[in-house]
């Protein structure tokens, strides 16, 4: 490793060229821990600094990109009537999901670290490591077909406007991947909404939807899969299956409840993900399993996490209550996604990515341990109430979040002001108490011992 060090070092520019010095302290703080503390004597040398903190949850979200890389060929092919089984041209979905989040990884990445190497250098400091974990998660929360030219103006929006102007890292009011998605909903509605952008590949000619063609991938991967007997994309172009619907769940439930989701989906499909919708936020387990690991790290604090699911219960079941008894078909829509069970609403849309990834953002979120269960809990409360009575969005974690990211000091601040009140008023009983011992003992000094003063 020593050896590697001297190596590394020996390519140092000079400060005096602050960009160069910049992308070379980003790629040597990257590969060496810190060795390095505050001088004084009172500090250990510590190997987790920010950046491999970040790091863990750069980890935690890998199953999630590799499920929503299988997951985005599935759907395509599924849509086309091709390969429904899991394992059923397995290779052709890797491929094709590769073909489509490459690019938006790539352009995220660029884009944001760009941002964040030119802030750094016109700064003259060490390239400032909030990027790696937002990196990770606007890929995971974009439509697998999003234009990237329009990918790409949301996360300068969100790096400059949400981070930058603020100081950047560690100084943001906002959650800067839900900024970047925010701008898409609402500079790009059709791009976030609607039935047909959460299945890739798919184009619509008048009504019909048809297959796109596979270009360059027909030609370069056909002739490997068939050296290898295996089968092949095909020019493509072809038309979807009948009955096929690119729907979220969540988008047939605003309009007919459960009943309408399992005309199309079963309930174990929607557990495990397999499912229209953002690249990484559909399958249960694996964020469970992402979840655990920031928890038992310490990454992620289990108070907002709890928190979350607490309030989404109560909001569900509140909203449970209110929907009619008895449903049938002419129960308007909106009532029939009220009644939907909560741990089914659990499972359906994205809330445990939001909670577990978005919410415990340990910069936007709220930084007392009290305040971090209202805020979790005022997150989910919020956001169940949005996707179920806001009938143009049935989907609700990225307002209630960034809503709840606004009013996080103002949470602190009431629970500081609780505990200095507290505080005040248990100083004042013990004041109160002393004093009156001090009199029992002026009054009656041979009743009252000293011992008691």
């Amino acid at each position: 490793m020593k050896a590697l060090h001297d190596f590394v070092k020996k390519f140092e520019p000079d400060h005096s060229n602050k960009l160069a010095h910049t992308t070379y302290d980003a790629f040597y703080t990257f590969l060496f821990q810190p060795d390095t503390v505050t001088k004084g004597g009172v500090h250990i040398t510590d190997g987790m600094d920010l950046k491999r903190l970040m790091v863990h949850v750069v980890l935690a979200l890998q199953l999630l990109y590799v499920f929503g890389t299988w997951n985005i060929g599935h759907q395509h092919f599924v849509a086309l009537g091709q390969y429904n089984g899991f394992l059923e041209g397995f290779h052709l979905k890797i491929i094709y999901g590769l073909i489509q989040i490459l690019p938006i990884f790539v352009v995220t990445h660029v884009v944001g670290l760009g941002i964040e190497f030119i802030y750094a250098a016109r700064k003259g400091h060490s390239v400032e490591e909030g990027f790696l974990v937002s990196g990770a998660l606007i890929p995971l929360i974009m439509p697998p077909d999003i234009p990237l030219v329009w990918l790409a103006v949301s996360i300068i929006f969100a790096v400059v406007l949400g981070k930058e102007a603020f100081g950047g890292t560690g100084m943001n009011i906002w959650n800067v991947a839900l900024l970047a998605r925010v701008f898409i909903f609402f500079a790009y509605p059709t791009t976030i909404s609607g039935d047909e952008v959460w299945v890739a590949g798919i184009v619509k000619e008048g009504t019909e939807f048809y297959g796109a063609t596979y270009g360059w991938a027909h030609g370069f991967f056909d002739w490997i899969f068939s050296g290898l007997g295996w089968s092949t994309f095909g020019e493509g172009g072809m038309a979807v299956a009948d009955g096929w619907t690119g729907a979220t769940p969540l988008g047939l439930a605003a309009k007919g409840g459960w009943d309408a989701v399992t005309q199309y989906y079963t309930e174990s499909q929607i557990f495990w993900g397999n499912i229209p919708g953002s690249i990484g936020e559909s399958s249960a387990p694996l964020i469970i399993i992402g979840m655990i690991f920031l928890m038992v790290t310490r990454i992620a604090d289990y108070r907002v996490i709890v928190g979350g699911l607490i309030g989404f219960m109560v909001g569900a079941l509140m909203l449970n209550a209110i929907a009619p008894p008895v449903l049938t078909d002419d129960t308007p829509g909106i009532f029939q996604f009220m009644a939907i069970h909560p741990l089914r609403q659990m499972i359906m849309g994205s809330f445990l990515f939001a909670i577990t990834f978005m919410a415990t953002d340990p910069v936007s979120s709220a930084d007392t341990p009290t305040g971090k269960w209202i805020y979790g809990f005022l997150i989910a409360f919020i956001g169940i109430i949005i996707r179920v009575l806001n009938p143009a969005y049935p989907e609700g974690w990225m307002l209630s979040i960034l809503l709840m990211n606004t009013f996080a000091p103002l949470i602190d601040h009431y629970v500081y002001q609780a505990n200095v009140k507290r505080r005040v008023k248990r100083t004042a009983a013990m004041a109160k108490q002393r004093d009156e011992l001090i009199t029992k003992r002026i009054e009656n000094p041979e009743i009252v011992s000293p011992s008691n003063v």
